[in-house]
């Protein structure tokens, strides 16, 4: 019932949903000269220091059976889910109390705010998406026909990150605290994802947390998605969607209890 009332309420407000993504989009890059080409160059940079570090100072190898000996293409394509995932959640963290001025003096639907972050974060993925594509092309001289899966585990990426971002950002308007405790928990989150570290080399004792990291999966859904021809896995699909789904729901009921207050606290 609260997923079929919430899903009719998008779609009424689907007009407020894209000025908001619109907005927050170009208020990111507003007196900006190279405007939206700096959510470009940023990953860029990074995956380029990384790219230097680890292959050619510390000469990281693929493992046997990797989908690809590119390093630099392997650590693209593992990392595209999680710059989506991480600016979602990060940002929809602060985005209640960054616009306090709607939620308290209008009738201000505030969960469209964390859903209208995850879309404006959506425009700079798809933009390093359309990078990697022709990255992987010119490495590997064919694209795996299998990338058009990718709008299904964006999808559940999005509810993912809507989902825990309507937590923290409902906790942040009672305890401002929780933006800096979040930024810290995706970092150990980050490494705790097997994006430049392959999976070999996590020892033994230590895969569960893999077992219990969802957004390993999307990494490796990713990696199989771009850079093989294999079909995707129904059961990864599930558990995915399995995570991705119940967090979502669980947000929305811990955002719908706490918004009641909003406008006192603000």
């Amino acid at each position: 019932m609260i997923g079929g009332q919430f899903l009719r309420n998008l779609v009424e407000r689907r007009n407020l949903l894209f000025q908001l993504s619109m907005r927050d989009f170009k208020q990111r890059y507003v007196g900006s000269a190279a405007g939206w080409l700096w959510g470009v160059v940023h990953p860029l940079v990074m995956l380029a220091s990384w790219t230097f570090v680890f292959q050619y100072c510390l000469k990281s190898e693929m493992p046997e059976g990797a989908p690809t000996r590119n390093y630099t293409i392997y650590l693209l394509s593992g990392y595209l889910p999680w710059m989506l995932f991480q600016e979602t959640v990060l940002r929809s963290a602060t985005s209640v109390t960054e616009h306090s001025n709607l939620v308290t003096k209008t009738l201000f639907p505030s969960e469209m705010l964390p859903i209208s972050v995850f879309f404006s974060s959506l425009v700079n993925h798809l933009i390093g998406l359309g990078l990697a594509l022709v990255a992987i092309y010119i490495v590997q001289d064919s694209v795996s026909p299998f990338f058009a899966a990718l709008p299904l585990y964006m999808l559940l990426i999005g509810l993912l990150g809507v989902g825990l971002g309507w937590i923290f950002a409902s906790l942040q308007v009672y305890l401002r605290d929780t933006a800096q405790i979040v930024a810290v928990v995706v970092t150990f989150w980050f490494w705790m994802t097997p994006i430049f570290i392959t999976e070999d080399k996590i020892p033994e004792s230590m895969r569960f947390l893999l077992q219990g990291n969802p957004m390993s999966y999307f990494v490796r859904a990713y990696r199989d998605r771009l850079l093989t021809a294999a079909w995707p896995d129904p059961m990864e699909i599930a558990i995915m969607a399995a995570w991705s789904v119940s967090i979502f729901f669980a947000g929305g009921m811990i955002f719908r209890h706490l918004k009641r207050g909003f406008a006192d606290v603000l």
